[in-house]
């Protein structure tokens, strides 16, 4: 079957959402180094970003909900996907985040962040069997390389850096967390944020409280669910799109960025000064990010059959009929079938592309 020319890059769409949320992520880093100062333990800050995320999202769907979405919900066999992300991505995650946040300086721990789009790769690789080449494979290199200049360079210290172990551990849970969460990703964004939202808070807030936490300022309460509901749940709600469009490692490597933005905030709120460590970790990391975005992959490939349900237009991938029953307008979501199809375009790993090489 014939195609119709295709955009030689990964689609805009997937690459704007992907940036959005390593921007909103990456910024959140250093405001949740403040609230560290402020008094508020690590675990229970865990469970007040991720809870403000789960709360602001959860009005937010309600909100949309009463007007349509095109969106579709999760389904019974999404839960167990989704209850391990939870338990990798909104619990452990963050604690060891913040864990580490206490005891490393905020731009070090925001550069190290990029580890999580190296273990991403990695896992979907060679767990989820996801596509990648040799230029794919360099750019993690750059991006390891730059993680251990970082952590090691001109800094020797006499024990085990513990900060820097429990980032790349916060890093590592949430590779898993993104690779869960791809399973889940063609249903509704917002539901999927808010869920883990939600039960993340909860849990990290119970396990603060029975470890002897005490409840913080109204302030901090405030500035926490506001920091979460923007670095965590808006940047994970785009985040899910991203990995609807681009795939999880790709995704991951655009989400590299979050680091640099993180870094960058937090040279000005803490007037951390720019070392040569700092300089080299973050050109090594930059050049990285820049082989993943000027990649290019294109071959004949075959779609078999498949039936599922997701926001969809009718593009060359939504060739179907529909019935009385299903829903005017575009993009709108229903079940429907894909015919196989064998042809030939750039194209990413995304929700249709998931074929062997």
């Amino acid at each position: 079957m014939d195609s119709p020319p295709h955009p030689p890059r990964p689609p805009r769409t997937g690459v704007a959402f992907a940036l959005v949320a390593a921007a909103l992520f990456g910024a959140s880093t250093p405001f949740a180094k403040l609230l560290l100062g402020e008094g508020v333990g690590p675990i229970l800050l865990a469970g007040l970003l991720y809870l403000g995320s789960g709360c602001g999202l959860s009005l937010w769907w309600l909100a949309r909900s009463q007007r349509g979405t095109s969106e579709a919900s999760l389904k019974r066999a999404d839960l167990p996907w989704l209850a391990g992300a939870i338990a990798f991505g909104g619990v452990a995650g963050p604690v060891l985040l913040m864990l580490g946040l206490a005891a490393t300086s905020a731009s070090t721990a925001s550069l190290l962040l990029n580890l999580e789009g190296v273990f991403t790769a990695l896992l979907a690789w060679f767990v989820f069997k996801e596509n990648f080449d040799r230029r794919i494979a360099l750019g993690m290199l750059a991006i390891v390389a730059g993680g251990v200049v970082l952590s090691w360079a001109g800094r020797p210290e006499a024990g085990v850096p513990w900060g820097s172990l429990a980032v790349a551990g916060a890093c590592l849970c949430w590779a898993i967390d993104n690779n869960l969460t791809r399973q889940v990703s063609a249903a509704d964004p917002i539901q999927i944020a808010a869920t883990k939202g939600a039960v993340a808070g909860a849990v990290n807030i119970t396990i603060a409280f029975a470890t002897g936490a005490t409840m913080p300022e109204v302030p901090a309460i405030l500035g926490a669910a506001g920091v979460g509901f923007v670095g965590y749940g808006v940047s994970l709600a785009c985040f899910v799109l991203a990995l609807r469009h681009l795939g999880t490692a790709r995704t991951g490597a655009y989400f590299s960025t979050a680091p640099f933005v993180g870094a960058v905030v937090s040279l000005l709120v803490f007037r951390e000064g720019v070392s040569w460590p700092l300089a080299v970790a973050g050109a090594l990391m930059g050049l990285g990010v820049y082989l993943h975005l000027t990649e290019r992959h294109d071959h004949e490939h075959e779609h078999e059959e498949m039936t599922h349900d997701h926001a969809h237009v009718h593009d060359e991938h939504h060739q179907h009929a529909h019935g009385p029953d299903d829903p005017p307008g575009q993009p709108h979501t229903h079940p429907h079938r894909h015919a196989p199809m064998r042809h030939s375009h750039p194209h990413y790993p995304d929700s249709h592309h998931r074929h062997e090489h």
